[in-house]
């Protein structure tokens, strides 16, 4: 028989442009970055201490999202573009009158002052969760304005000029306290 040689590829070379490929798409590809909803984490409890805080039932504005995506805010059926109102209602209330920057109606049912005021959200298991951002940025909505209020009714400035200091007594003059919860 002849001797016959069969003819071949030389594949040497064939794992370094795969691995040139590999590192070529790596540089060159973007990798997405997702932002979370931004929030201060309440710092850890000291040991020995009692961190449970009493709050009165008129302090406490609770949003209920069911697994439709209907709001409930305070037991009354309502939609996401009255939610914002009712907060800042609620939250700028001064029912105790100790909020001397405070523009609220003074109810009884509402909260005592924006010190007082707390938020709480609960939030079904298999409720949208385009509804769960939305009241969530209902909230952040709230309470941007009243303090953009409190720097240019109180402070007598733009909020693009506070300093650090300033801007420690604004969130102390209205501190974001929310409570969430699933169900």
């Amino acid at each position: 028989m002849r001797n016959s040689n069969m003819p071949s590829v030389n594949a040497g070379s064939m794992a370094d442009i795969a691995f040139l490929l590999l590192i070529f798409f790596l540089v060159t590809s973007m990798i997405p970055n997702d932002k979370g909803i931004a929030r201060d984490l309440p710092q850890a409890c000291p040991p020995g201490a009692d961190c449970n805080i009493p709050l009165k039932k008129n302090n406490i504005f609770t949003i209920s999202v069911n697994e439709k995506g209907e709001i409930m805010a305070n037991e009354t059926l309502t939609n996401i573009r009255e939610l914002k109102a009712s907060l800042k209602n609620f939250i700028d209330n001064n029912a105790d009158k100790s909020c001397a920057y405070c523009n609220g109606e003074e109810l009884a049912e509402a909260s005592d002052n924006p010190r007082k005021a707390s938020i709480s959200l609960s939030i079904h298991r298999e409720a949208p969760y385009q509804t769960f951002i939305s009241a969530q940025d209902e909230i952040a909505k709230a309470y941007f304005e009243l303090r953009e209020n409190y720097v240019s009714e109180v402070l007598k400035k733009e909020t693009s000029k506070i300093t650090e200091e300033e801007l420690k007594k604004v969130q102390e003059a209205y501190p974001f306290r929310i409570i969430e919860s699933s169900l």
